[in-house]
């Protein structure tokens, strides 16, 4: 006795996602993911430059922001093949999320820790001593401010990455809790 399957018994399960709020998710997390992949890389750059040791949480950003730029391509193809399953997203997302938190929570000790704080330095040593006019103390200056607001910059970022691969968890549950079972 064999059975044999035809197309006809085969259901296809669509999913109907929110077309807007998947493509605002898309482009803020592009943005804020390339906008850490360039910061820490460049940072990473810095400190060779320096020949100065590199923190653990540059490389570990550069890793995470390059694993979420992955992912979101993962995830326009996809979308281009009619195949987005909320259960990629969900597992993704969170992995995600987790990465993300953990960055958040290792540049946050760096930025306003006790040891390294990047902030108070920033704040004593950079903003509170400007420079003016055409000289080298001016471009120093400059270039030492630029990383301040980089390091402001990365932490914001990676506030906004955790919190929208979350939403994005919860997204995904309410996409599978809508599913169309025609066929």
């Amino acid at each position: 006795m064999s059975s044999t399957l035809t197309t006809s018994s085969i259901r296809y399960r669509k999913f109907h996602w929110p077309e807007i709020q998947l493509n605002i998710w898309l482009l803020i997390v592009l943005a804020a993911s390339a906008t850490c992949l360039g910061i820490f890389s460049w940072f990473m750059v810095v400190q060779s430059q320096m020949q100065l040791g590199t923190p653990w949480i540059f490389p570990y950003m550069v890793a995470v922001s390059a694993f979420a730029l992955s992912f979101l391509v993962l995830i326009l193809v996809l979308i281009a093949r009619h195949t987005l399953l909320p259960e990629i997203i969900v597992v993704g997302s969170f992995i995600l999320c987790v990465l993300w938190f953990t960055g958040l929570v290792g540049t946050s000790i760096q930025l306003y820790g006790n040891k390294t704080n990047v902030n108070s330095n920033c704040q004593n040593y950079v903003i509170n001593q400007q420079f003016k006019g055409a000289s080298i103390n001016t471009l120093a200056w400059l270039t030492q401010i630029n990383i301040c607001n980089c390091w402001k910059t990365a932490f914001a970022f990676e506030v906004i990455n955790t919190v929208f691969f979350l939403w994005m968890i919860l997204i995904s549950y309410k996409v599978y809790q809508q599913t169309d079972d025609d066929y």
